[in-house]
């Protein structure tokens, strides 16, 4: 079998799509059920960017096993020079330069000719090569680049030492046919081809990154870019489960292809991926959408009852779509809860598990059972890095029809409590008020969104909040059996954020 390179870059093009900021230990989390998964490259990041992404990237490379650790750097030599030295302790570490080939690239954002271009491409793989042996190199809008001049830079830079070429639809722009002839063309037209791998990365402006990806793949492409649940910058990237399991069940299309991919796993990184981003999967999304392997209609129905292939081309197992036999309650002792913790990919210490039972126990008191979902909403507040500078001690609201909603809430800073009181549009909104007149902070709420966590009437909430906070965005979640109270504390957690860290992190796109 010819094995397709699984190279994920949720960490580093995911994480810059608007509002999906990650914590450092959340980033470790991924990485690891990455790893589980059987992703070949990680992205961990773009260590110039930000000390916190260098340090990120650094963690990922020092404690992750198991794939080789990538991480991202423009045609600079300080950029360079930070992706080797957050990638040096990885076991298998891949710098991977870019520099922009398409002329409105060129001659609007770096406003240079071709042949300084070229120059730039190769002094940049040289430099890096300096470092480590496994080199990337990404002539970034390679899709509406000159195909004359895509040429020679690949050649180029491969005779400079680069191991893989990607060729990246940044914009989104091809068409599959289209992107497929080009990668076609490259290998008919690049003498040195040979010596590195074609990879692919594409983006889902048009709705076409996983048809372009598997396109280029019929083509010669032996890597595939690509994110979980296809998160990413705009649209966002290829998704990589479409992709595995597109090439696993159209076998007749891919013979003798595969990737590494434990597709079993699926079902756990996506959930986890997107409670940790705060981006919910939509129902109809493709392979781990809820309704992925739904019947309602009746003849569907009776279809997969009589035959399952007749209207399902994939098991639900073959993802890890299933639910667990294992039922959470009150009653539920502390090793059942860490089987079950351990069977869904987390990995604590004993001072976090100890933590998240605590609070397992508390949820169980007031919910008769405690499934997946939930487990992930308690888990995750052991992945919080920041500091919980503001505390909510309590809150009432007075609201209802006819009359103006007042909150009064109390919080607690270093020991010390504070009250305020405020009206509001509703009584999510005046309680946002009274902690701006706490905290002195004037928060502006760009996005809202609440979410059943599970089903029942004693269902988790799950708050999403997107806020401006003095130019920045900051994102913030919180998820309760009280909705209001959800809505405070995600409003808090992206204020605590806020208050934690410090600087701006750049963001670039292929």
């Amino acid at each position: 079998m010819e094995k397709i390179i699984i190279f994920d870059t949720t960490l580093r093009d995911g994480e810059q799509a608007p509002g999906a900021s990650l914590e450092p230990k959340e980033k470790l989390e991924i990485a690891r059920v990455l790893v589980r998964l059987g992703v070949d490259v990680i992205e961990a990041g773009f260590p110039i960017s930000s000390p916190g992404d260098f340090a990120s990237v650094k963690q990922i490379a020092t404690e992750i096993k198991g794939a080789t650790i990538c991480g991202l750097a423009r045609a600079i030599k300080a950029d360079i020079d930070a992706a080797a030295k957050a990638i040096k302790p990885a076991k298998s570490g891949r710098i991977h330069v870019f520099l922009a080939t398409s002329p409105i690239h060129m001659k609007y954002k770096l406003k240079k000719a071709e042949d300084e271009i070229l120059r730039l491409a190769i002094e940049s793989v040289k430099y890096a090569k300096r470092f480590m042996s496994d080199i990337e190199f990404s002539p970034e809008d390679a899709s509406r680049t000159n195909k004359e001049f895509l040429y020679k830079v690949v050649e180029a830079v491969i005779d400079a030492g680069a191991t893989t070429v990607n060729i990246p639809d940044t914009v989104g722009y091809a068409y599959p046919a289209e992107y497929g002839r080009l990668i076609a063309g490259i290998k008919e037209n690049v003498p040195n081809i040979n010596k590195a791998v074609i990879s692919v990365h594409c983006h889902d402006d048009l709705g076409l990154s996983v048809a372009n990806s598997l396109a280029a793949i019929r083509n010669g492409a032996r890597q595939v870019e690509c994110t979980i649940n296809g998160i990413g910058e705009r649209a966002g990237n290829a998704s990589m489960e479409e992709i595995v399991m597109a090439i696993k069940t159209r076998k007749d299309l891919f013979p003798g292809i595969a990737t590494s991919i434990n597709t079993p796993e699926i079902c756990k990184v996506s959930r986890l991926v997107s409670k940790l981003t705060s981006f919910v999967v939509a129902p109809n999304k493709a392979v781990v959408g809820s309704n992925a392997f739904r019947h309602e209609s009746g003849i569907h129905q009776d279809g997969v009852l009589k035959k399952r292939t007749t209207y399902e081309i994939m098991r639900p197992a073959d993802v890890g779509f299933f639910e667990s036999n294992l039922v959470l309650g009150k009653h539920s002792g502390r090793h059942a809860f860490s089987r079950r913790l351990h069977d869904l990919g987390f990995r604590l210490n004993e001072k976090e598990l100890n933590e998240a039972f605590v609070r397992f126990k508390n949820l169980a008191d007031k919910k008769k059972q405690v499934f997946d979902e939930d487990l992930l909403s308690i888990v995750e507040q052991e992945f919080k890095e920041f500091k919980e500078i503001w505390r909510l001690d309590n809150f009432s609201v007075h609201s209802g029809t006819n009359i103006i909603p007042q909150a009064t809430v109390v919080l607690r800073r270093a020991g010390k409590t504070y009250e305020g009181t405020s009206p509001g549009d509703g009584p999510v909104d005046a309680c946002y008020r009274a902690i701006d007149k706490i905290t002195k902070i004037k928060g502006e709420l760009l996005d809202y969104s609440i979410q059943s966590v599970t089903r029942g009437k004693d269902a988790l909430g799950e708050v999403s909040v997107k806020v401006r906070l003095n130019k920045k965005e900051i994102s913030g979640r919180s998820a309760t059996t009280d909705i209001v109270e959800a809505s405070v504390k995600a409003y808090l957690s992206a204020i605590n954020k806020f208050l934690s860290h410090k600087g701006n992190s750049a963001t670039l796109s292929l």
